[in-house]
């Protein structure tokens, strides 16, 4: 595993490594990058040599006859520079193909508050998701509108359960939204603190939580738990980033100082939900939680993931007493560690539904032939969409036609989702149309198995808008069937 760490330069001097024996170079801003075992390599910055590199180091201050010929040009009048043109023949080459007439078109662009997406100076609304650019949703806090679309499921539920208290559990903790890239950019990445507040204000709104649900004391995950998902050198390179102001695993998984501790309170919540809902003492239950998790391997961080959440609470299910968990992936993108995780493992059922392209959606991975290896083959069920546009109806029916039929013959005891919600409608990374009703359809449906016990994690979903009202449809699911 290679993490970049960023650290910035006390000098502003830009020292420059050629890079040897798997040590990446040392950049211009203060990049400095760990090597594959996981072991620092400091860097001075005064210019010395890193494991016996050659290095050059770039001064910040002008060649003396560079700064009198500056000093001299500051001080003539345009008379004297006409006077003395020989001073400034030497620049007529760099300058030979420049034209008075030329003018300089500058593209104004602005970015999505909501989707994070960029779009041209004239557009008032988003092109992605249909926010005005001036909306200030993060100014003045979300609060979703009615949930008009998922209505009509969840009020037949509650004419089912006319109890008004529920037995689900939700895990959230505000630590969570320490995890952020340091790094100040234009465009912010789309996985960012928002989205838990964006879905826990929908959730304040619509009256279930706080409030009718009740939490889960958050717990950080021991390394002994970690062990069993990860490996030793994974988990020591997470956690080193604690120490770290800045640093990246891949050009689009960041961490920093608080990163490490984010995806032990990530985890140790999934893991105790897990535990809860499994021994009885909640219903089901919503980890409201980030970093997400399902891309994270055995060894690797990657794709916005440090530690993978649905691996670790379904081994905390089988300590609780569970003998088969199923794990339905419903994100946009495959995730290619759960399934490098699971399998090789007869126990725990891995479906996933996904954008494919033949793979070239990320991450590339989750062919239909992919099916688990080493006398696990079936245990590992995916379906991969061809294009974009995937919609209810598309996922309705792989529901019907494929996961309950495999679901109901594996007879699982305990149920995870892993509910990332970027195939909704307007997402910028997944382009799909799946709404709100269609989410809380295929909660309703998987709340049959396990005697419903079932566990939702949130993944990637990335508006702000539509995660925060499918997370609240797929809550109300939960919340009026537990009750």
């Amino acid at each position: 595993m290679v993490l970049e760490i960023k650290n910035p330069s006390a000098n502003g001097e830009a020292v420059l490594h050629r890079k040897s024996n798997g040590v990446s170079s040392v950049a211009s801003d203060g990049h400095v990058n760990f090597g594959s075992n996981g072991t620092v390599v400091e860097h001075d910055s005064g210019g010395d040599t890193l494991n016996g590199e050659d290095s050059i180091t770039v001064g910040a201050v002008d060649a003396p006859d560079v700064i009198t010929k500056k000093e001299r040009q500051r001080e003539m009048t345009f008379q004297d520079m006409y006077n003395n043109q020989g001073l400034f023949d030497e620049d007529d080459e760099e300058d030979s193909d420049w034209e008075p007439v030329q003018k300089r078109v500058e593209i104004v662009k602005w970015f999505c508050t909501n989707c994070t997406m960029v779009n041209l100076n004239d557009v008032i609304h988003c092109d992605i998701c249909g926010e005005h650019r001036e909306s200030g949703i993060l100014r003045h806090g979300f609060f979703s509108s009615p949930f008009s679309q998922a209505a009509d499921l969840t009020e037949d539920i509650c004419l089912q359960h006319p109890a008004s208290i529920s037995s689900t559990a939700v895990g959230f903790d505000e630590r969570m939204l320490l995890h952020s890239e340091v790094e100040m950019k234009s465009h912010l990445h789309p996985e960012r603190p928002d989205r838990l507040q964006a879905i826990a204000a929908s959730l304040a709104t619509a009256g279930i939580f706080p409030g009718r649900c009740f939490p889960i004391s958050a717990r950080e995950i021991t390394h002994e738990e970690l062990q069993m998902v990860h490996s030793l050198e994974h988990i020591q390179t997470v956690e080193l980033t604690s120490h770290i102001f800045s640093s990246y695993f891949t050009p689009d998984t960041y961490a920093n100082e608080h990163s490490a501790c984010a995806a032990r309170l990530a985890a140790g919540l999934c893991a105790d939900l897990a535990s809860a809902i499994y021994s009885g003492c909640a219903k089901n239950g919503f980890a409201l939680v980030r970093p997400p998790g399902h891309h994270a391997g055995v060894k690797q961080a990657m794709g916005f993931c440090l530690h993978n959440n649905a691996a670790v609470a379904a081994l905390a299910a089988q300590a609780a007493g569970a003998k088969k968990v199923l794990i339905l992936d419903w994100d946009v993108h495959h995730g290619n560690g759960t399934q490098e995780i699971f399998e090789r493992n007869k126990s725990v059922l891995y479906i996933s539904l996904h954008r494919h392209e033949g793979g070239k959606f990320y991450p590339g991975t989750g062919a239909a032939d992919e099916i688990g290896t080493n006398g696990a083959e079936g245990y590992c069920v995916n379906i991969p969409w061809s294009r974009a546009g995937v919609s209810d109806n598309d996922y309705i029916f792989a529901f019907q036609h494929v996961v309950l039929p495999i679901a109901a013959e594996f007879a699982p005891d305990f149920t995870i989702i892993s509910a990332g919600f970027d195939a909704a409608r307007g997402d910028p990374l997944g382009r799909c149309d799946v709404t709100p009703t269609g989410y809380a359809q295929m909660t309703d449906m998987l709340s049959t198995l396990s005697g419903g016990k079932l566990l939702v994690i949130l993944e990637g979903g990335y508006n702000l808008r539509s995660i925060s009202s499918s997370a609240t449809a797929v809550v109300k699911v939960n919340f009026f069937t537990s009750m």
